[in-house]
């Protein structure tokens, strides 16, 4: 604005400055150079006037922000108050509540010690019916000691009273009502006692047809457990049988082959040499070498690793079938390529 002031005053100087050079007939060049200050003037008001005016928007939406902002921080103001209201009769009604509560905890506490003298009084009264003026007057008594103890019982008190002070016939009846009630106690002990005594045997029976089915279950379990131990024995049996008729044919093929190889009069020049016979020359030629013993107790200590294998599956927690199954068809296929190998063996030698 103090922009806008001062371009208008300049414009204003220059209008009466070049109004004086009219007047004066000045030259034509510096009326030129009024006329471009002029323009420039004027263009720099002309901007000044839209920075002005989108200052203006800016300032209203800035306004219109600051009063929404204002609104919701009145809301929230007013929330926040009704909020700490809230809390402060919340906090008010909690300490009322636990007041209420420990009130209501020590009055439990006597309507107990109430309840548990109202039961001695009871007793009494069942002991003392016998004393029908004597037990009217400790009646009286303890009835009013009831009735300072406890609001809750006063109405059963002073009915008490009044049936006790008007007729001997209304102890009477109490005590009819006490002998029915034994009796309905009685009855209700012994026909508690048959229904707990028909559960019990019940689950007598019950338990006893469970444990008869666990030892059946626990016979097949042992059954098949005998079944698995004596199938992998065969197996793995049958496997090493397949081994030393393979590495027997094996054997039996190379001897054949080096007595091919040499003649007889050879053969029997090497027994002579050697001082042995001829039975002993190709027994001698029989005897394994070191890789083949190490093969063989490697296989060995194969062997008694999958039988330490099956034995811990079947020790094993459930289920453990599908691992069986991998380790009995693993042997399974072995004992398929050995019997292979051994009847491939069997041709060539025949």
């Amino acid at each position: 604005q103090q922009e806008k002031e001062d371009l208008q005053g300049k414009l204003k100087l220059r209008e009466h400055l070049s109004q004086t050079a009219g007047k004066s007939e000045a030259t034509p060049a510096p009326s030129k150079n009024i006329d471009l200050e002029m323009k420039q003037l004027q263009c720099k008001l002309k901007n000044s006037n839209n920075e002005i005016t989108k200052q203006l928007t800016t300032i209203k939406s800035l306004k219109n922000e600051v009063q929404e902002k204002e609104e919701r921080i009145r809301e929230l103001q007013v929330k926040i108050s009704r909020l700490e209201r809230d809390l402060n009769m919340k906090r008010h009604l909690i300490e009322d509540l636990r007041s209420r509560l420990k009130a209501n905890q020590e009055n439990e506490k006597t309507s107990n010690e109430t309840l548990e003298s109202l039961e001695r009084k009871v007793k009494a009264l069942a002991e003392d019916c016998s004393n029908k003026k004597t037990s009217i007057d400790s009646l009286k008594q303890r009835l009013n000691v009831a009735t300072k103890e406890k609001s809750q019982y006063e109405q059963m008190y002073h009915k008490a009273k009044d049936d006790l002070e008007k007729k001997d016939l209304k102890l009477t009846n109490l005590e009819s009502k006490m002998i029915e009630t034994e009796y309905a106690m009685t009855e209700l002990e012994t026909t508690a006692s048959q229904q707990l005594h028909s559960l019990a045997k019940r689950s007598g029976q019950a338990l006893e047809t469970v444990q008869k089915k666990l030892l059946l279950t626990n016979d097949k379990v042992e059954e098949f457990m005998t079944f698995v131990k004596a199938l992998t024995r065969e197996l793995q049996h049958s496997v090493q049988e397949l081994r030393t008729k393979i590495k027997q044919a094996k054997k039996k093929g190379e001897v054949r082959a080096c007595k091919k190889g040499l003649s007889q009069e050879s053969v029997q020049l090497a027994a002579s040499i050697l001082n042995v016979s001829t039975t002993d020359l190709e027994e001698i030629l029989e005897v394994e070498d070191d890789e083949e013993t190490a093969k063989t107790k490697m296989e060995f200590e194969k062997d008694k690793e999958w039988l330490q294998y099956i034995q811990k599956l079947l020790e094993a927690q459930f289920p453990f079938a599908s691992y069986l199954m991998d380790a009995i068809l693993e042997k399974l296929n072995e004992k398929k390529k050995l019997v292979e190998e051994y009847s491939s063996l069997m041709k060539h030698t025949v």
